[in-house]
C-alpha cells in the first residue's frame, strides 16, 4: 500500500469518528490507538530509512533505543537485544546509518517507532562533522590550552548562573547550593538553551557577567537531549565568549556522556549541573566538621600542655628551695651578714696599712725637713741674691752671704777659701791620723 492509499483509509477514519460523535459512539483512547497501531503496522511495509544516529542508549537489558534524525524531523528507533548482538560495529551518535525495520506503536506512550531488523552505517552525520571541525580548529588556536585555565575559587561568595530559568538544570544548582554552599549569594543570568539565537544570547550571557564582574565563578550549561539540543553549547561564539572571560567558568552540559566544545574550552567541566554545583561548592557540613575537629585538637593540645605544665610545678615545688623558703631565706641572710663581717675586717685591715704607710711617709718627710737638720749643727748659706750656697767654688774671696742657723742666721764676708777640701775630708783626715 502506498502512502497516498494509508492518507486516503485516515480521511475516512476521520470521517467514522465524526459519524461515531454524531451516533454517541465514543472511541476510548486504547481502542483509537489500537485504531492507529493497526492502520500504520500493517499498511506500511517494512523499508529502508537513513538519518544521523542521535540519543543513543544501550540499556542494560542489551536493547538499543535511540532517534534517528535528518535536519527537519526525527523518529524514535528500538533494536532488540538479539538483533543487537549481531551488530558488527558499535553505534555511535552523529553516525549516519541506513536502517531497516517496520513502524509499530508503542501502546502504552502512544508513540511510534521504527522496529529495526538491522543496519549499517554510512558515515558520520553532518552535525558530527561541524563539532569536529570546530574543535581541531579551536584547539589548533590553543582555546583547550590548560596553561590558559584559570583555578576555580575554593570558596566562592558569589556564583553567576548561566542558563534556562525555567529548565531542570537551574533546580538541580540550587539544590545543591543551597544544601552544600547556603551562605553564597547566586545571580542568575536566564539564557536560552537550545533553538535560534541560544548560542548568541549565552555568549552575551558571559559577556554581561564579566561586565558586571561581581562573580567569583560561573556556571553555564543546561540539561541532557540530543546532539541538536545542545548545540548552541558547540558553537564558535560560545566558544570565545567563554576563552575571552576573566571570571572562571565551568561547564556543565548535559549528561555525563555528552561533550561539548564549551566543556573543553572552559577552566573545568562537570559532566551534569548538579555535579558542577558539588564541584564549586565546599560542603558546609564538612567544614564544620573539620572545624569542630580542629577545635577538638586544640582542646586536646591545651589540656596536654596545662597537664605538663602542672607537673612541672609539682617538680619544682618538691624541690628544697620551694619547700623550706623560709629556711632558705634565713640561709642567705646569714651568708650576707659573713660577706658584711668579712668585707668590714678586710677594710679595717686596708685602713690599718694605710695610716701606718701615711705615719711613715710622714716620719720621712718630717726627717727631711730642712729645720731638723739645721738642729744637726748644719747651716743654710744664700748669697745676698738668694742662690744657694753648695760649693767654695761657687764664691769669690770678700763676697757677702748669708748663714742661716737653727737658731738664728748672721750675714758677712767671705774670708779665705779652700776650694780643694771639704769639711768631711778634714774629718776624714782626722779619724785616720
Amino acid at each position: 500500500m502506498t502512502l497516498l492509499a494509508v492518507k486516503s483509509m485516515i480521511n475516512h477514519i476521520k470521517e467514522s469518528m465524526l459519524d461515531d460523535i454524531d451516533r454517541q459512539n465514543i472511541y476510548s483512547v486504547s481502542e483509537i490507538t489500537r485504531e492507529i497501531k493497526e492502520l500504520l503496522e500493517y499498511n506500511i511495509p517494512t523499508i529502508w530509512v537513513q538519518g544521523e544516529l542521535s540519543n543513543f542508549v544501550h540499556h542494560t537489558s542489551g536493547h538499543l533505543y535511540f532517534s534517528l534524525k535528518d535536519q527537519d524531523a526525527q523518529i524514535a528507533c528500538v533494536m532488540w537485544k538479539s538483533r543487537a548482538a549481531a551488530l558488527p560495529f558499535s553505534p555511535q551518535n552523529g553516525m549516519k546509518l541506513n536502517v531497516y525495520g517496520s513502524v509499530r506503536v508503542y501502546e502504552k506512550r502512544g508513540n511510534y517507532q521504527l522496529d529495526i531488523v538491522k543496519m549499517h552505517p554510512v558515515g558520520i552525520g553532518d552535525l558530527q562533522l561541524m563539532f569536529e571541525a570546530l574543535k581541531q580548529k579551536l584547539y589548533g588556536e590553543g582555546l583547550f590550552d590548560e596553561a590558559h585555565k584559570k583555578p576555580l575559587p575554593p570558596y566562592p561568595e558569589r556564583i553567576g548562573i548561566v542558563t534556562s530559568p525555567t529548565g531542570a538544570a537551574i533546580r538541580d544548582i540550587l539544590h545543591v547550593l543551597n544544601r552544600r554552599w547556603p551562605s553564597a549569594i547566586k545571580i542568575l543570568r536566564p539564557a536560552r538553551v537550545q533553538g535560534e539565537g541560544a548560542a548568541m544570547d549565552i555568549a552575551a550571557a558571559i559577556h554581561e557577567m564579566n561586565e558586571f564582574g561581581a562573580v567569583d565563578l560561573m556556571i553555564i550549561g543546561r540539561g541532557g537531549g540530543s546532539l541538536e539540543d545542545l548545540w548552541a553549547f558547540n558553537e564558535e561564539v560560545v566558544a570565545r565568549a567563554i576563552y575571552a572571560s576573566v571570571i572562571p567558568i565551568i561547564s556543565a552540559v548535559g549528561h555525563e556522556i555528552d561533550y561539548t566544545i564549551s566543556d573543553f574550552v572552559a577552566d573545568r567541566r562537570a559532566p551534569t549541573p548538579s555535579a558542577a554545583a558539588e564541584i564549586i561548592a565546599p560542603d558546609v557540613a564538612d567544614l564544620q566538621n573539620a572545624i569542630s575537629t580542629l577545635r577538638n585538637r586544640c582542646a586536646s593540645a591545651a589540656t596536654r600542655e596545662i597537664v605538663l605544665l602542672r607537673e612541672k610545678k609539682q617538680r619544682l615545688q618538691s624541690r628544697y628551695a620551694f619547700r623550706r623558703p623560709m629556711d632558705m631565706t634565713l640561709q642567705y641572710k646569714q651568708r650576707a651578714d659573713d660577706l658584711f663581717h668579712l668585707i668590714y675586717k678586710s677594710t679595717q685591715h686596708r685602713l690599718t696599712a694605710c695610716q701606718h704607710r701615711v705615719r711613715h711617709n710622714i716620719s720621712r718627710i718630717q726627717s727631711a725637713h730642712p729645720k731638723h737638720i739645721l738642729n744637726r749643727g748644719y747651716a743654710i748659706v744664700q748669697k745676698s741674691g738668694g742662690e744657694l750656697i753648695r760649693s767654695a767654688e761657687q764664691l769669690a774671696p770678700l763676697e757677702e752671704v748669708n748663714v742661716y742657723l737653727a737658731q738664728g742666721s748672721f750675714s758677712g764676708a767671705v774670708g779665705r777659701l779652700t776650694k780643694e777640701k771639704s769639711f768631711f775630708d778634714s774629718e776624714t783626715e782626722t779619724e785616720t791620723s
